[in-house]
C-alpha cells in the first residue's frame, strides 16, 4: 500500500530462531544468517508471500507456518510446515490467535518472553499510523463489507491482551512498534474499533 513500510521480525531463541512476517533484502537474510539462521518463520498472512520464502528455507532449513485458510496460497511459494487454525501456544511460548477480517487467515502471535515480558505481533488487522495510533487493516476495495465486522470481532478479541511491546507488520511513520503502559493497549484497540466501525 503506498505510504506503508513493512518490516519483518527476528526472535532470537536458544530452540531455534523465529522470524515472523517476510523479508526480501539480501543484507537482513546474511544479518540472520550471523544470528544463528531461522528455524522457523510465521507469517501473519497471506499479504506476506513471495520468492524470499523458499529463499530462507533452502537456506535455513526454515519450517514455515500459516494459517489454514490460506494453505493453497502459501503453497504457490513454499511447502507449509506448521498449520494455524484455532488459538494454540506454539514452541513452548508462542500464542497463535487468529484475527480474520484483513484476510481469511489473518494471525496475530503473542510472545511469552522468558523476562516475563508480553509481544504482541499484530501483523496487519491492526497497524501503527504516522500520528502513533493504531488503525484497522480495513482497505475498502482489498476488503469486503462482510469483512468489516469480521475483523471489529478479531481486534476485540485482542483488547483483553496486556502487551507490554506490540509490534505491526505494515506501518506509516518512523515506527512499527510501541511499548505500551498498563491500559494503554486497551485504550488504542478502542480507538481502532470506534474509527473501524464509525
Amino acid at each position: 500500500m503506498p505510504g506503508l513500510t513493512t518490516h519483518a521480525y527476528l526472535l532470537t531463541r536458544e530452540s531455534g530462531n523465529l522470524l515472523f512476517y517476510n523479508t526480501s533484502l539480501r543484507q537482513e537474510i546474511e544479518r540472520m544468517a550471523k544470528l544463528g539462521g531461522v528455524a522457523y518463520q510465521f507469517l501473519s498472512h497471506r499479504d506476506e508471500l513471495g520468492d524470499s520464502l523458499m529463499q530462507i528455507r533452502q537456506r535455513f532449513g526454515t519450517r514455515l507456518g500459516g494459517h489454514r485458510r490460506e494453505q493453497e496460497e502459501f503453497a504457490r511459494h513454499a511447502p507449509v510446515d506448521i498449520l494455524f487454525d484455532e488459538r494454540q501456544t506454539l514452541l513452548g511460548n508462542i500464542d497463535v490467535i487468529p484475527t480474520p477480517g484483513h484476510s481469511p487467515g489473518s494471525t496475530c502471535f503473542l510472545v511469552h518472553s522468558p523476562t516475563g515480558q508480553r509481544y504482541l505481533f499484530t501483523g496487519d488487522p491492526l497497524y501503527r499510523s504516522a500520528d502513533g495510533s493504531w488503525k484497522a487493516g480495513f482497505i475498502p476495495g482489498h476488503n469486503s463489507p462482510e469483512d468489516r465486522q469480521t475483523m471489529a470481532t478479531s481486534i476485540a478479541g485482542l483488547r483483553i491482551l496486556q502487551p507490554d511491546l506490540v509490534v505491526g507488520s505494515a506501518f506509516s511513520g518512523g515506527s512499527g512498534y510501541q511499548e505500551m503502559a498498563r491500559g494503554e493497549w486497551q485504550e488504542h484497540v478502542d480507538s481502532a474499533l470506534e474509527r473501524l466501525m464509525g
